[in-house]
């Protein structure tokens, strides 16, 4: 699947990289928001959260806009789940009928965290599991 970014959200990335050497995958310019999501390549999100967050705040003040960050990981499950953190999920189950599907079970104490502000979390998620994954809809359980 062919990912296109826009220049800004190009420009943004290249900035990411540099000033935090993690990988970007992926990054967003998120109107709705107004913030920046970058996707990370798996195992590098230490890397660019850096020690106390100091990488991505120092890229946050520089962009003036806050940063979203999330971890790639190999399987669609894996991915939605990734995206939905802090929250703790519990299973994610893909149903492939009409439509592509991503049923997400979390703790009923976390659901607020999976939603995130005005829907803010579920929103990245929904964007990044379209444009990786093709799936339509995610839906917590």
């Amino acid at each position: 699947m062919t990912i296109t970014l826009s220049d800004d959200a190009r420009q943004l990335a290249a900035l990411f990289e540099t000033e935090t050497e993690a990988t970007v995958k992926d990054c967003l310019v998120d109107e709705e928001f107004d913030r920046v999501i970058v996707l990370i390549k798996t195992g590098e999100m230490g890397k660019a959260i850096g020690s106390g967050g100091e990488h991505v705040r120092q890229v946050e003040e520089q962009i003036g806009k806050p940063i979203k960050l999330v971890e790639d990981a190999p399987t669609a499950e894996d991915f939605v789940a990734s995206a939905l953190a802090p929250a703790a999920v519990y299973n994610v189950t893909i149903s492939e009928n009409d439509d592509r599907l991503a049923y997400v079970e979390v703790a009923d104490e976390d659901r607020g965290a999976a939603i995130g502000s005005d829907g803010r979390n579920i929103d990245a998620a929904r964007q990044l599991a379209a444009r990786h994954y093709d799936i339509d809809d995610i839906e917590l359980t």
